[in-house]
């Protein structure tokens, strides 16, 4: 794991929130991810994670969805109330969460010392008691209690809300 990974899960556990760690081999997407096993958990689910920005280059966003959805930008777009969406350079993912691309968690909102990125979880991460992440290291995965991340979230100062994202991957 790499000093960053070793600096969040430190975070993690110094503020008395309780964790499973799992290190495995660097995953860079989900099929990696679900090749490896690493999603599998009772009550729990994994996390897909976009960083975008808005097309003034002003906002970004952190919207975290569900492993099995899709990314349809046009829904995200119209829940959270902004202008035209894309992805973020792997430059504004270094300068706003200080990961690489493959890294992308919300726990990277540790790293906005601004709180300039506001947050989005899509509703349906609500179901589930867990939620999969990375700890801003994509050698390992934290399974955490889903409203524990968002209580880091809201605790840092970075805006937050639930969205409704859209439904399943067919």
């Amino acid at each position: 794991m790499t000093e960053e990974g070793k600096r969040i899960v430190e975070y993690v556990r110094a503020h008395g929130f309780s964790y499973e760690l799992m290190e495995h081999e660097p995953v860079y997407t989900v099929d990696e991810i679900e090749k490896l096993g690493l999603w599998n958990h009772e009550n729990g689910i994994g996390a897909k994670n976009l960083f975008l920005r808005d097309g003034s280059g002003k906002r970004h966003f952190l919207v975290v969805i569900r492993e099995d959805q899709q990314a349809d930008l046009k829904q995200i777009r119209k829940e959270i109330g902004s202008s035209r969406l894309s992805f973020a350079s792997k430059e504004r993912l270094a300068k706003y969460l200080k990961v690489s691309a493959g890294s992308v968690s919300p726990l990277g909102i540790l790293n906005d010392a601004e709180c300039e990125v506001e947050v989005f979880f899509d509703k349906g991460l609500k179901e589930y008691l867990y939620t999969a992440v990375h700890p801003n290291d994509n050698s390992a995965t934290l399974w955490m209690k889903t409203k524990d991340l968002v209580k880091i979230i809201q605790e840092h100062g970075n805006s937050f809300d639930w969205v409704e994202i859209g439904g399943a991957e067919s």
